[in-house]
């Protein structure tokens, strides 16, 4: 990423744009300027850390590092209005969410042995269990989570 200050009013850039504005003029095709040309044309590089995770992350106010000569953004931790309980419901209502989608695919099945007697075929009854074992085994994980940010950057398994 690339930012310039321009009278006091920084513009960020998710490269190097096209064209630009300094107060030295319009510069084109700037994807051709060597670096220290864009350096001289005011734009520099805006630096965030690569640890961040909008997850659990934002972004603070850019800002110019002059010991780097770089744009900068902080990490802040965000916070979660939620208690830690009511994250942890609401992530394991989520995967139950997704299960249960997934066991719909197959719900006519049931239906039809309640219905007709007739056998669910053992890949489907299988798949069904291991759905429902998952799910449980989900909800273990995260209820034994004990902070916050872990209970966001809890990653599902595929199902």
């Amino acid at each position: 990423m690339k930012a310039i200050n321009k009278n006091g009013k920084i513009t960020i850039y998710q490269g190097v744009p096209q064209s630009f504005t300094s107060s030295q003029g319009v510069h084109l095709n700037a994807p051709n300027m060597s670096e220290q040309a864009l350096k001289d044309a005011g734009l520099f590089d805006l630096i965030i850390d690569e640890n961040y995770d909008e997850r659990v992350h934002t972004l603070g106010e850019i800002y110019w590092d002059t010991e780097n000569t770089v744009f900068k953004k902080d990490l802040v931790d965000k916070t979660w209005a939620e208690t830690l309980d009511e994250l942890k419901t609401k992530r394991i209502n989520h995967f139950k969410s997704h299960v249960n989608s997934e066991l719909a695919k197959t719900d006519w099945y049931v239906i039809r042995k309640t219905d007709n007697n007739d056998a669910i075929p053992s890949d489907v009854q299988t798949t069904r269990t291991n759905l429902r074992t998952q799910s449980a085994t989900v909800e273990t994980e995260i209820n034994a989570l004990t902070e916050k940010k872990e209970v966001v950057l809890y990653d599902f398994p595929n199902i």
